[in-house]
């Protein structure tokens, strides 16, 4: 997509220019190795609450912070053992942590919707990583789409759902992993996973030598993604579909759809090159106008968990 006056290419002058729009209160879009997000300055509740307008986002729904490390985060959260060891092992990378606020944590409570943890993760993206280096705040930043719609993998996606309620997006080209990062909450020697994403509960589990538990559906909300119908197009979603019948869009995986007329999120079955796709597909079939997205099945393993998580609450009933 060419540049216009709120989408611009990284370069050491835009890094610049958002970095400042960021520190005056103002927010700004910004490429992530999952999705695109939305930043604010997480320091300044005004700002916060702006990302919540945008998005149009339910005040109990927290935020994830990035920073641009580890010995930054330190300053806002508390490290048990466990946690400093995933820290060591995942970031930077599409891994969040929900850990406890240090009691002097600038951030807003908004961010963290008045709980006494906060999401924070240390993004592996080089223009995330440069504009919170620039900035030299905590980044309050969501996915960048008004909320419960298809999360954003382009900066157009970014363009075409939050217009100009954004000062500036930074166009860092179609985002790697495709869906947001895998969330868990570690408290002392226990990890709980929240969110499935980029990262499997099989790496985290081979990587720390310890058992992950898997939060209920019921759980309290206590950190992003959790919220039952998110993700959503604009029109029903109908999983498991073997065929598509009259007035469907039909998005297909692995052999077998060639029947249909259809996007494929993997014509060989590549559960990576699914989870890259899929929220660009949404977005290509939601501006089709057809009465219902027919899904194939996805198989429930690996990286597959956290597309059928997606698929699931894309699918919910609508509130």
């Amino acid at each position: 997509m060419s540049e216009t006056d709120n989408v611009k290419k990284p370069s050491p002058e835009s890094i610049q220019e958002a970095a400042d729009l960021l520190n005056a209160g103002q927010l700004v879009s910004f490429s992530t190795e999952t999705v695109y997000g939305l930043g604010a300055d997480a320091t300044n509740d005004v700002a916060v609450a702006s990302i919540f307008e945008a998005k149009g986002r339910p005040s109990f729904n927290p935020l994830i912070v990035h920073v641009p490390s580890i010995d930054a985060a330190k300053e806002l959260v508390e490290f048990s053992p466990l946690a400093l060891k995933i820290a060591n092992m995942f970031w930077p990378g599409p891994l969040t942590m929900v850990l406890p606020r240090r009691d002097t944590c600038p951030v807003s409570k908004l961010a963290s919707a008045g709980l006494p943890t906060l999401a924070i993760r240390v993004p592996a993206h080089p223009t995330a990583h440069q504009l919170l280096t620039a900035c030299k705040c905590p980044v309050a930043a969501p996915s960048a789409n008004p909320s419960g719609q298809i999360s954003p993998t382009t900066a157009e996606h970014v363009r075409d759902g939050l217009g100009d309620k954004v000062s500036l997006i930074l166009d860092g080209g179609p985002a790697e992993v495709g869906v947001e990062s895998t969330v868990i909450a570690v408290t002392d020697e226990k990890i709980t996973l929240l969110r499935p994403g980029g990262i499997t509960r099989e790496d985290l589990e081979k990587a720390t030598g310890s058992e992950v538990a898997v939060a209920s559906k019921d759980s309290e909300i206590t950190s992003p993604g959790m919220l039952l119908s998110h993700y959503a197009p604009s029109c029903p979603v109908r999983l498991e579909a073997k065929s598509k019948n009259e007035g469907e869009a039909f998005l297909g995986f692995g052999p077998g759809s060639e029947d249909f007329e259809t996007l494929n999120l993997s014509p060989k079955g590549d559960l990576k090159e699914a989870t890259a796709n899929l929220f660009a597909m949404f977005h290509q079939l939601d501006k089709t106008n057809a009465k219902t997205i027919a899904v194939a099945s996805v198989p429930n393993a690996g990286l597959g968990v956290a597309i059928n998580d997606r698929l699931k609450r894309a699918a919910a009933p609508r509130g």
